[in-house]
């Protein structure tokens, strides 16, 4: 598959011409927005230089430390949470993303918009119109794995049947609580018509992945990387056509990864499950979609032909 941007696209990354590749139509469907902003945009408005992280996380904890070493303590109110989107939306624009998937943690409706989610779904559209009025948004829901079923199910109701959201999300520490507890709100997802997404298999196993897609009726999984462990697995993707949006810096600076050269998109992709390439957390791991492409083009994990495919799939509409 291939748009009228494919040679561009292909040429940007064999020349390693980052600026054209900027320019180029891109999708960003796993982005967590408190640290998907434009450094630039954040240093030039309050005067805060977030450094990149080096070397490899050892640990979720650590990650945390660096969230709120960083971006916490100086974000924790309405005011800075509305800012965090705005640089979300400058961040977009400055890489080419032209659609992006990006929303709030459920528990963030009553922590920073006073139970409004009129407020919530405002402050999303009017940063959009405001610095990337071109690109389509996808907004969805999130939720922590570390909450409980009842009381996410309680938080969930402003959401359910509002228009504005796209889609659905479970994130957090895979080991927190059997996936099943989590029923109940992806059968109400499905009634909403909402995709259903989930965070699986960047800690835990392939059969993992597969018992999550089919308890909770996914559509598209977050991660997923550790399905290249089991060719069963790999087959039942890609026959159902599970959608795999994969982070690779991520994985590599949370230690999940040895190198891009082996990442496991490589096998994932050529095996026939569909894949997309994402940022994660650009602040954090200096992992903005342009970057991601060009690293693995750079690293031989993929063919620029192949990594072309990938970024036209994923701006594709949903449904």
């Amino acid at each position: 598959m291939r748009d009228e941007w494919s040679e561009a696209f292909i040429n940007a990354l064999k020349n390693r011409d980052t600026e054209r590749l900027r320019q180029i139509p891109k999708a960003d469907l796993h982005n967590h927005f408190v640290l998907g902003g434009s450094r630039s945009f954040i240093c030039e408005r309050k005067g805060l230089l977030i450094p990149a992280l080096e070397g490899v996380l050892k640990s979720m904890q650590e990650m945390d430390q660096w969230n709120q070493e960083f971006i916490g303590k100086y974000f924790e109110s309405s005011e800075g949470r509305r800012f965090l989107i705005e640089a979300a939306f400058v961040q977009a624009r400055e890489d080419g993303v032209t659609v992006l998937e990006i929303g709030e943690d459920v528990w963030g409706l009553g922590q920073y918009f006073d139970h409004d989610v009129n407020a919530l779904t405002e402050a999303f559209f009017s940063a959009r119109d405001k610095y990337a009025p071109d690109l389509e948004l996808r907004l969805l829901v999130g939720l922590s794995r570390h909450c409980p079923v009842q009381w996410l199910m309680e938080q969930l109701e402003p959401f359910w049947g509002r228009p504005e959201f796209c889609s659905i999300d479970l994130y957090g520490d895979e080991m927190a609580q059997p996936i099943e507890n989590f029923v109940p709100i992806y059968r109400k997802a499905e009634e909403y018509h909402l995709i259903r997404k989930a965070h699986i298999g960047e800690w835990g196993t392939a059969e993992d992945i597969r018992a999550g897609v089919e308890l909770l009726h996914l559509d598209e999984v977050q991660h997923g990387i550790a399905a290249m462990n089991s060719d069963e697995v790999m087959r039942y993707l890609a026959e159902n056509r599970i959608r795999l949006n994969i982070t690779p810096t991520s994985n590599r600076k949370l230690g999940r990864v040895d190198s891009y050269e082996e990442h496991p998109i490589k096998v994932l992709f050529r095996e026939g499950i569909e894949v997309t390439i994402n940022s994660d957390d650009v602040l954090m791991f200096d992992s903005d979609v342009s970057k991601e492409y060009q690293r693995l083009y750079d690293h031989g994990t993929l063919r620029a032909e192949e990594l072309d495919e990938i970024r036209v799939c994923a701006l594709q509409p949903v449904g």
